[in-house]
């Protein structure tokens, strides 16, 4: 029986853990063929997935050149989920440090920017392409303490809307997913303090789970998803308010 991703082929990056990972087993459970793009060489290697990259999405050529590595690899690039990314300390924002400011910004919008330019060209050659972006609820609502952190997530936002609309005339589909928070290993780089005030702001109790977050973007990153492009879908567990 043919499945919805038979033929086609997908970058995730981040691919090698939490929510990254899991949409990789979804797609690939689906007929994706799959390349992962991740900093950690030692999780990449125990992925079992054909195709990888070790890359630090800060690095503009570097992505560049992973784009160019992947589409000979795969053939084509159908689907991007940017999925990399990480919280940053938590500080009142007047005691921010600057330098881990800057290192969240760097990864979390610039690297989505740099995954978004290198790849989208390949997706006008071949006339189809599904973008997905994980921004953060905390990038509609602004999180205490974490304003690195919800900044970049509204850049992700904001980018994603700009790049949609820039290509709404193709075949090519740029969205992007504002979860709250899902228990995956970022929870490290968090202080309880703030996890248990992330768990307070969502009415149904309890945090997300990463197949809930990876359902709605398997629906994103496929041909089904062919009227909605520069848009915010929330999976919040409630907590969104607009």
């Amino acid at each position: 029986m043919p499945q919805r991703f038979d033929g086609q082929t997908a970058i995730i990056t981040g691919g090698a853990s939490g929510i990254g990972a899991g949409i990789a087993r979804r797609l690939a459970a689906e007929g994706a063929m799959l390349s992962l793009w991740d900093m950690d060489e030692a999780a990449l290697a125990q992925t079992n997935t054909a195709h990888t990259v070790t890359l630090d999405v800060t690095d503009p050529d570097a992505v560049h050149r992973a784009a160019e590595t992947t589409a000979a690899a795969l053939g084509k690039i159908d689907i991007l989920i940017t999925s990399a990314g990480i919280t940053g300390p938590n500080h009142p924002t007047w005691e921010y440090p600057v330098a881990a400011w800057d290192r969240v910004i760097d990864i979390n919008l610039k690297g989505v920017f740099y995954c978004c330019r290198a790849v989208v060209p390949f997706m006008q050659a071949n006339g189809y392409g599904r973008i997905v972006n994980i921004a953060s609820i905390a990038g509609k609502e602004g999180n205490p303490n974490a304003s690195a952190y919800s900044a970049s997530k509204a850049g992700v936002i904001g980018l994603t809307k700009s790049l949609g609309k820039e290509l709404a005339a193709s075949e090519i589909r740029v969205n992007c997913v504002t979860p709250a928070a899902v228990k995956t290993p970022i929870f490290d780089q968090m202080t309880e303090q703030q996890i248990d005030w992330m768990l307070s702001k969502i009415p149904i109790g309890r945090f997300g789970a990463i197949d809930e977050v990876a359902s709605l973007i398997l629906w994103l990153a496929s041909a089904e998803c062919g009227f909605s492009t520069g848009a915010v879908f929330d999976v919040s567990g409630g907590r969104a308010t607009y």
